[in-house]
């Protein structure tokens, strides 16, 4: 291999790696497994865990949580999330814009697809070598409320953009 090559070849090495590499974050661990925790820099903020009420209304069924904001807040567009896996898997977990309805929020979703039904926020997921996952939201978010969900359950785990 001649030395033009060689070093084309180590300029390519050199700049993917930091591609490859794992997402830093040095602050706490999430001291309760299967919550998600707001990364807000050293500090963790718990999401607030509830139990989405289940019903059924004109072709659509509409989950409901008490309450007409969370307490765990966030100024952060694009949140970051530090979770710790034990019964939940992070990839199951789905992110979810919620309606002010009555004083709770809700997401709904049609029988049929429909324009208006709620749509999972695309999210990113970061293994960690301690076994944590770094959850990142993949667009930004307007403020309102939120709710990450696991798949198949009526656990919330809400939180506040402000």
């Amino acid at each position: 291999m001649n030395f033009r090559a060689w070093l084309y070849a180590a300029l390519i090495a050199a700049f993917m790696t930091p591609a490859f590499a794992e997402v830093t974050y040095r602050g706490p661990a999430p001291p309760q497994p299967d919550v998600p925790y707001l990364a807000h820099g050293d500090h963790l903020v718990a999401t607030d865990q509830a139990e989405a009420r289940q019903s059924e209304e004109k072709n659509r069924t509409v989950y409901t949580t008490a309450g007409a904001s969370a307490t765990a807040r966030t100024p952060l567009p694009e949140p970051i999330f530090l979770f710790r896996p034990q019964k939940i898997k992070a990839e199951q977990l789905s992110l979810y814009r919620m309606k002010v309805e009555k004083g709770n929020r809700q997401v709904s979703f049609h029988a049929k697809p429909d324009k208006d039904d709620s749509q999972p926020i695309p999210l990113l997921f970061h293994p960690r070598k301690d076994g944590s996952v770094i959850v990142e939201a993949n667009q930004y978010l307007e403020n309102g409320e939120y709710c990450l969900s696991p798949s198949g359950a009526n656990t919330v785990f809400c939180f506040q953009v402000y």
